[in-house]
């Protein structure tokens, strides 16, 4: 196979006009074990990548027990009916338009192995089972699902019905399985990306609709509209539009599946696609009233059985995989798992090439301070709030901010460009912990790259306006263009730097972004979602880079192992828990089951607040003047519990219980008004009582977090309630300090010391050096490089008896750094 890969790069002309682009759909390389495509020959450039079907959620291709791993490329794929099938539903000349050059660049695409297996398996099972089934698509970030879900999408609205299958629709005359599909994202920058994909790949544009705006959606089912795109966003606000196209049957695609289609948002769904309830109510009693509305509610809970769910992510969670993941036959032990309906892995994608692993260069940064105390007085604070507020203070200390930012800038000229990644078109991405950390890091990162006199820029990204410095800031404000052009300016010098708060960390797909420096702690999918920004692929990147300033490599591999290789669910939630959580909230004598009954009437009767309230009241007087704190929190904790398991399970088990609606019903009325126990915050007060005496960070070696070749199983959804208040830990400012300090200490055991020779010692034979003065005095602009030139020498003559300090100093940039910045402002 490398073989005919160098064959094709060396000795066919892509001028020919047999090579020429559009000329052939796809060239395959092929041996005995592996199969690899291209679909624009480039010569030298040409960019194969695997064809393979997998093996153990892996590269590769598994035994054949009869004949060759790679017979199915003849036998399945180049069939006449399976070469047709992609010809005409997958392979494609696309033209994209660059929106400020106004150029027109075509690619050509083929699909790869899962996308096609994906597809057809989808609709195979379609076809067998009819309308109503849920599907878990678990495919790794960078693995096209936009393409996958464009194609999964316009062969759905075709597909035709077995004969007498009617989906739940009763309309037996009509062809076609599904009335419209409409595809739902919950990431904005793909809001665009899908809804041209998918009109890049219909025949007829006018048969796909874009769902911006209140009404649209039920004007596009009304105009026979078969496709509609729209985002959770902007979802709930329009489903009430189509309650009355409820005879209808439904592919609801989701992209980037997360636990919002579960409770409130998949019920709000459930009730505008599903089937509308006969309007029979007329001159019943008040209880049939009361019943009818209950069991209405409880319907639009279920997932649809006119509808059928294709999820689509990388990171399933809990709810995720037991609301559309696939059911297990129960093991020995009773337990019922969940399975994704088909996976296309982390693994397998980064040992195909088809992106980057970006735990193969992680470099974790420790920071180092000492924190001293402003005052004589020795009061006393909460020891773990101090802790975080201490740790807050001084890493957003402006003397912190500016140290990181010259050791990104610095990292990014030295190991980065220097060593022409990408191409020398690599660009790198900050992440902050909030948007006055982007901020100041923004106002950091253009003052050093300033007196740099780097040729770069930075960009900073965060939503809505924000106070700063005495102003309102925004993005537009600062970067001097609108938040609209973020995406593409990145691209072009000579912006180099993206920092972020919040923003761009999921649905960013930017091939030029190679290095990452993240100051913000991260965890679980959070951590996976911001760190595959990095993993895109491009011909010409071969490594991506992590410098992280919060994290450590444990936490880090932690969160990164549930998504290596398939994730399955460990069990389902048992409903039985939610019997547990209801007697534990009849016990507390809150409320009573006429007051549950009276205030469910009045609400599903369309009652306004002046008749509730009264009922709310009486029940927070109770919680305020019987509970204690501790019962207080306890109650509080199982109410949410309570309405948090039911919203889900409600819309996963077959039947419901009018006893717990009413219950949901009730607490979701009274939660918000219980007041939260006054908690005093102890740590009050501390920061105006310290200052920050030293700050450094030490890059450690860089290292490749090697993760465990196995699937990887979640816990079910908690349906555990209550709760508790962590008791304070006072101790003496002091003492807090004192553990701070030797918790992030310093190099050396004698600080004291090693500052008295720098100072005394060194910095006064640099201010005597010749040629330092002299740079000062003729040539300013020059007179930094000279003052570190004459320092290290300086170093080197006066440190030969103290090996700590001149290891330290040469291979410690940030110990180097802080120690050029203190004698250049000595002898400055």
């Amino acid at each position: 196979m490398a073989d005919a890969v160098q064959q094709y790069r060396r000795d066919r002309d892509p001028r020919e006009r047999l090579f020429e682009f559009g000329r052939c759909a796809v060239h395959f390389a092929v041996d005995d074990s592996e199969v690899r495509m291209c679909t624009h020959l480039k010569g030298k450039g040409s960019w194969f990548l695997p064809f393979n079907r997998g093996y153990h959620d892996g590269a590769g291709n598994p035994p054949n027990p009869c004949g060759l791993k790679t017979a199915y490329l003849w036998q399945e794929v180049l069939t006449p009916p399976g070469l047709t099938d992609i010809l005409e539903n997958y392979a494609q000349i696309v033209e994209e338009r660059d929106p400020r050059s106004g150029r027109k660049k075509r690619a050509q695409i083929w699909p790869r192995y899962h996308q096609l297996g994906v597809v057809r398996q989808a609709l195979a099972d379609v076809r067998a089972h009819g309308v109503g089934k849920r599907y878990l698509i678990q495919h790794s970030a960078g693995s096209g699902k936009s393409n996958s879900i464009a194609w999964l999408a316009h062969q759905l609205i075709g597909l035709p019905r077995a004969g007498g299958d009617d989906g739940g629709g009763g309309d037996h005359a009509r062809r076609e399985v599904f009335d419209s599909v409409v595809v739902v994202t919950d990431r904005r920058l793909l809001d665009q990306q899908i809804q041209t994909t998918i009109k890049q790949f219909m025949q007829v544009g006018a048969t796909v609709g874009h769902a911006l705006r209140s009404g649209d959606l039920r004007r596009f089912i009304q105009e026979g509209k078969k496709i509609i795109v729209s985002t959770v966003q902007k979802f709930p606000f329009i489903l009430d539009e189509i309650a009355g196209e409820g005879g209808k049957t439904f592919a609801i695609v989701i992209d980037e599946a997360h636990s919002s289609q579960g409770g409130k948002t998949s019920a709000a769904m459930s009730q505008a696609l599903g089937v509308p309830a006969e309007d029979d109510d007329a001159g019943a009693d008040p209880e049939d009233t009361v019943n009818a509305a209950l069991e209405k509610r409880m319907a639009a809970r279920q997932m649809l059985r006119n509808a059928s769910y294709f999820a689509f992510t990388a990171t399933p969670k809990n709810k995720t995989l037991e609301m559309f993941g696939k059911a297990l036959p129960p093991d020995n032990t009773g337990k019922v798992k969940h399975q994704p309906f088909h996976s296309y892995t982390m693994k397998q994608a980064i040992e195909e090439g088809f992106i980057l692993d970006v735990l193969r260069a992680y470099t974790p940064v420790d920071s180092y301070y000492k924190l001293i105390k402003k005052t004589d007085d020795d009061p006393e604070f909460d020891t773990r709030k101090a802790q975080k507020k201490l740790r807050r203070y001084v890493e957003g200390h402006e003397h912190a901010i500016r140290l990181k930012a010259e050791i990104m800038v610095d990292h990014f000229h030295e190991q980065v460009m220097a060593a022409g990644k990408i191409g020398g078109q690599a660009r790198a991405m900050v992440i902050s912990s909030g948007i006055e950390r982007a901020i100041q890091y923004f106002h950091a990162f253009k003052a050093y790259l300033l007196e740099r006199k780097s040729p770069y820029q930075a960009i900073v990204a965060f939503s809505g306006e924000h106070e700063y410095g005495g102003a309102r800031l925004s993005e537009a404000s600062l970067n001097g263009f609108s938040s609209g052009d973020i995406a593409n300016r990145i691209q072009t010098d000579p912006y180099r730097f993206l920092i972020c708060a919040d923003k761009f960390q999921t649905g960013y797909d930017e091939p030029l972004l190679h290095t990452m420096y993240v100051d913000k702690p991260l965890a679980g999918i959070k951590a996976v979602q911001t760190l595959s920004r990095l993993n895109r692929a491009h011909p010409q990147k071969h490594d991506c880079f992590v410098l992280d300033f919060q994290n450590n490599s444990e936490a880090i591999s932690f969160a990164f192992q549930d998504y290596y290789r398939s994730t399955l669910l460990a069990d389902e939630t048992d409903p039985n828990k939610l019997h547990d959580l209801q007697a534990a909230l009849d016990a507390a004598q809150l409320y009573s089951p006429e007051q549950v009954q009276q205030l469910v009437a009045l609400f599903l009767g369309g009652a306004d607040r002046e008749q509730l309230d009264p009922i709310l009241d009486a029940c927070v007087a109770v919680y305020k003047d019987q509970l204690d704190e501790d019962s207080q929190v306890k109650f509080k904790g199982q109410a949410k519990a309570f309405c948090r398991s039911y919203n889900f399970l409600s819309a996963v088990i077959p039947s419901c219980h009018a006893e717990w609606e009413k219950l949901s019903v009730f607490l979701d009325l009274l939660t918000p008004k219980l007041p939260a126990p006054q908690e005093d915050d102890l740590a009050k007060g501390i920061l105006e009582a310290i200052d920050m005496d030293s700050y450094r960070v030490e890059k450690k070696a860089a290292m490749k977090i090697a993760l465990a070749d196995k699937d990887a199983e979640i816990a079910p959804v908690p349906t555990d309630g209550g709760g508790g208040r962590s008791q304070p830990e006072l101790d003496r400012l002091s003492n807090i300090l004192k553990t701070f300090n030797e918790q992030f200490g310093t190099l050396f055991a004698d600080t004291d010391r090693v500052t008295r020779r720098i100072r005394d010692d060194i910095a006064p034979k640099v201010a005597a050096d010749a040629a330092f003065r002299n740079a000062r005095e003729n040539t300013p602009h020059t007179a930094r490089i000279a003052h570190d030139q004459a320092l290290s020498r300086m170093m080197q003559v006066l440190l030969k008896d103290d090996t700590q300090v001149y290891k330290q100093f040469v291979e410690n940039d940030a110990f180097r750094r802080s120690v050029s910045d203190m004698v250049y402002a000595m002898t400055g």
